[in-house]
C-alpha cells in the first residue's frame, strides 16, 4: 500500500475541487516500470483528457480504457504494443496520439473514427501500410511516420488537406500518390532515407511547402521543377548520386539552406547566384573543380562548406561575402588562397585542413574576428607577420596530433624576401605521405632544426607591430626546462 500511496501522488499532478469530489483531468505515469495499464485510470474515466504511459513494458491496452471518452490525449511510446484494439473508435474526443516506439504492425480501420484527431506520432513500428479508413481522417494537421516499413501511401492520401507537417523518413517509399498535389497546407515533408531514384513530380505542385528532405535517396539529378516551390526555405539533398543541378533551381528565390554534401557533382550552375536569401550552403564531398563566380552574390551567406573536393582554387569573389562566419574548404587541392580572402572579415571558424598551401596572404590579417583557424596537414613554412593582427584568435592549428590550441609563434626575417614572418618549431609542415604530392624535405635535421628555434624571437598575438623593437628584448627569455623537454622530443623523434 506504501508504494501505491506514492504512486498516485505522482500520477495525479492537476486536479481541481468542486465541493467534495475530486475532479482530474491528467495522469502521468511515465517510467513507471508497469506492464499493464492501472486500474487507477478507470476511477476517472469521465474526466480524464490527458494519460501519459510512456517509457513502460505495457504489452497491450485493455477495453476499459477506451471507456475514458473525454480522452483528447494519449501517450504510450516506448512500450510493448503490437497492436492498436479496433475499440479505439470509441475515443471519439482524440486529438493527439502517440504510439512510436512500439511493435505495432498496422492501424486498424476503425481508425476513422477518430475523427477529431489532430496529431498522431507513430514512428518506429513495423507498420507497412495504412489503412484507407485513415486518409478520412480530415482534421489531421502533423502524421510522423518514421523508420517505418511502408513502401506506398493509400492513393486518396491527398483527403489529408489540413497536413502541415509529414514525416516519413526511413521507409521504402518509392513514390508518391498523385493526390498528394491537394495538400496545399503542407509545409514540412520529410522523405529522407527511402528509395526515390527521382524527385517526385507531385512534389512541384504542393506550392506551400517550405522544407523538404530528400537525403539518403537515390536521386541523380535536381530537375528544374524544383524552382516551382518558391516558398521553399530549407532544401536537403545531401547523400544521393546527384551529378547535375538544373539551372532553374534559382527560382527557390525563398531558400536559406542548401544542403548538397556527399553527392557526384562535378560543378555548380552559375544561377546559384541568384538565390539571395542564402545563408547556408554546404557541397562537400563532391567532386567539384571548380567554383563559379556567382558564389559572391550570396550575400547573405553564413556558412559554407567545400570540403573533400578537387577545388585547385578559390574564386576571388569570396570576398564578396560578408556575412560569412563559417568556412570550410578541407581536403581539397588549394595551393595557395585569394588575397580577396581578407575581406570576409566577419569569419570566425576557418577551416583549411588538407590542401597544398605554401603560404597565406598578407591580408587574412584583416580577418580580424577569426576564433578558430585550421591550417594542419598543409606545406606551410611560415605565416604572413600580419597574424599578431588576429587578436581574437583562441585556437591555430598546425598539426593534428597538436597538444594545445594555440601554440606562441616566434618572429624571423624571410630568407629570400627579408619580410618579416611568424614561425615555430611545426615549421616548415611535413605533409603527410601521398602519391601526389611529396614533402619538400627529404629528411628531419634535428640538429638544424634545434639551432634554428634557438634564432627566433617570441612573439605575442597582442604585439603591436610598432612596438616590436622595444618589446622583443623582454620578450626573449630562455627556459631550461623547456629545452630539456624540447630536445627529450627530438630524441624521441629520432628513435620513431
Amino acid at each position: 500500500m506504501t508504494t501505491k500511496r506514492k504512486i498516485i501522488g505522482r500520477l495525479v499532478p492537476c486536479r481541481c475541487f468542486r465541493g467534495e469530489e475530486e475532479i482530474v483531468s491528467v495522469l502521468d505515469y511515465s517510467h513507471c516500470g508497469l506492464q499493464q495499464v492501472p486500474k487507477e485510470v478507470f476511477n476517472f474515466e469521465r474526466t480524464l483528457e490527458e494519460l501519459y504511459l510512456d517509457a513502460n513494458q505495457i504489452e497491450e491496452l485493455p477495453k476499459q480504457l477506451f471507456n475514458c471518452q473525454a480522452l483528447r490525449k494519449l501517450s504510450i511510446p516506448d512500450n510493448d504494443l503490437s497492436s492498436l484494439p479496433t475499440t479505439i473508435a470509441s475515443l471519439v474526443n482524440l486529438k493527439e496520439l502517440d504510439i512510436s516506439k512500439n511493435g505495432i504492425q498496422d492501424f486498424p480501420e476503425n481508425i476513422k473514427c477518430c475523427k477529431c484527431l489532430t496529431i498522431i506520432e507513430a514512428s518506429v513500428n513495423p507498420v507497412s501500410k495504412l489503412p484507407d479508413g485513415f486518409t478520412q481522417l480530415l482534421n489531421l494537421t502533423q502524421l510522423y511516420l518514421n523508420d517505418a516499413f511502408l513502401e506506398f501511401l493509400p492513393a486518396n492520401f491527398g483527403r489529408l488537406v489540413k497536413l502541415r507537417i509529414l514525416e516519413l523518413r526511413e521507409n521504402h517509399l518509392k513514390t508518391l500518390p498523385k493526390s498528394m498535389h491537394k495538400l496545399t497546407q503542407l509545409e514540412r515533408l520529410d522523405l529522407g532515407n527511402n528509395e526515390f531514384s527521382e524527385l517526385p513530380e507531385v512534389l512541384e505542385q504542393i506550392q506551400n511547402l517550405k522544407e523538404l528532405w530528400m537525403d539518403n535517396n537515390s536521386l541523380q539529378i535536381l530537375p528544374g521543377s524544383i524552382g516551382k516551390l518558391k516558398q521553399l526555405v530549407y532544401l536537403d539533398v545531401s547523400k544521393n548520386r546527384i551529378e547535375t543541378v538544373d539551372l532553374d533551381i534559382s527560382g527557390c528565390e525563398g531558400l536559406e539552406d542548401l544542403l548538397l554534401s556527399s553527392n557526384m557533382l562535378q560543378q555548380l550552375p552559375d544561377s546559384i547566384g541568384l538565390l539571395k536569401r542564402l545563408t547556408t550552403l554546404k557541397v562537400d564531398d563532391n567532386q567539384l573543380t571548380i567554383l563559379p563566380n556567382a558564389i559572391g552574390n550570396l550575400s547573405l551567406l553564413e556558412e559554407f562548406d567545400c570540403s573533400c573536393n578537387e577545388l585547385e582554387s578559390l574564386p576571388s569573389t569570396i570576398g564578396y561575402l560578408h556575412n560569412l562566419r563559417t568556412l570550410a574548404v578541407d581536403e581539397n587541392f588549394l595551393p595557395e588562397l585569394p588575397r580577396e580572402i581578407g575581406s570576409c572579415k566577419n569569419v570566425t571558424v576557418m577551416s583549411l585542413r588538407s590542401n597544398k598551401l605554401e603560404f597565406l596572404p598578407d591580408e587574412i590579417g584583416q580577418m580580424q574576428k577569426l576564433r578558430v583557424l585550421n591550417l594542419s596537414d598543409n606545406r606551410l613554412k611560415n605565416l604572413p607577420f600580419t597574424f599578431t593582427k588576429l587578436k581574437e584568435l583562441a585556437a591555430l592549428w598546425l598539426s593534428d596530433n597538436q597538444s594545445k590550441a594555440l601554440i606562441p609563434l616566434q618572429t624571423e626575417a624571410h630568407p629570400e624576401t627579408k619580410q618579416r614572418v611568424l614561425t615555430n618549431y611545426m615549421f616548415p609542415q611535413q605533409p603527410r605521405s601521398d602519391e601526389d604530392f611529396q614533402s619538400d624535405s627529404d629528411s628531419f635535421n634535428p640538429t638544424l632544426w634545434e639551432e634554428q628555434r634557438q634564432q627566433r624571437m617570441t612573439v605575442a598575438f597582442e604585439f603591436e607591430e610598432k612596438k616590436e623593437e622595444e618589446e622583443n628584448a623582454g620578450k626573449v627569455k630562455v627556459n631550461l626546462n623547456n629545452i630539456l623537454l624540447l630536445k627529450l622530443t627530438i630524441l624521441l623523434l629520432i628513435a620513431i
